[in-house]
């Protein structure tokens, strides 16, 4: 299982981008999907999620209303638009994948192995 990043960059506070996810090794289709992100210093977090039918999606609070989390089961792909970006936003981005939403928002369970991220940094 290997999960691959990208879209990341730098951006001014208020900008936007889109992240993408590609999983490698499986098919995402009955998996919960998630972001996750870290800052310098900081633990890793969670971000948002997606359940397995796409019908489903939570968000921290502090995104909640400016990103938003989608996937393409015919790419087996996951993507994360962000909008309104602010500087405390910058951190490593992740993906992840695990059986049930919760082992997402609370970062426990059947978790797999991380991926090497993709680094937003929203500044001035």
């Amino acid at each position: 299982v290997q999960f691959v990043e990208s879209g990341g960059g730098l951006v001014q506070p208020g900008g936007s981008l889109r992240l993408s996810c590609a999983a490698s090794g499986f098919t995402l289709d009955a998996y919960a999907i998630g972001w996750f992100r870290q800052a310098p210093g900081k633990e890793r977090e969670f971000v948002a999620v997606i359940d397995w039918s796409g019908s489903m999606t939570d968000y921290r609070d502090s995104v909640k209303g400016r990103f938003r989390i989608s996937r393409d089961k015919t790419k087996n792909m996951l993507y994360l638009q962000m909008s309104n970006l602010k500087p405390e936003d910058t951190a490593v981005y992740y993906c992840n994948a695990a059986h049930t939403v919760q082992s997402l928002t609370t970062m426990r369970g059947d978790l797999n192995s991380w991926g090497q991220g993709t680094q937003v940094t929203v500044s001035t």
